[in-house]
């Protein structure tokens, strides 16, 4: 009976960027963005020329 038996265990880290998770920052930055510019034109349209 063998009490030094080696055991190895090979860690794998794997790094991947999640496409998934990129895609879905991208689209809430420009959803910020859109309602930004929209907000702006709001402003300039219609709240500025009443002054």
């Amino acid at each position: 009976m063998v009490m030094d038996e080696e055991k190895r265990v090979e860690v794998h880290r794997e790094e991947k960027t999640d496409s998934g998770l990129v895609g879905a920052t991208f689209i809430k930055y420009a959803a910020y963005i859109i309602i930004f510019f929209g907000i702006l034109w709001f402003l300039i349209s219609y709240v500025f020329p009443k002054f």
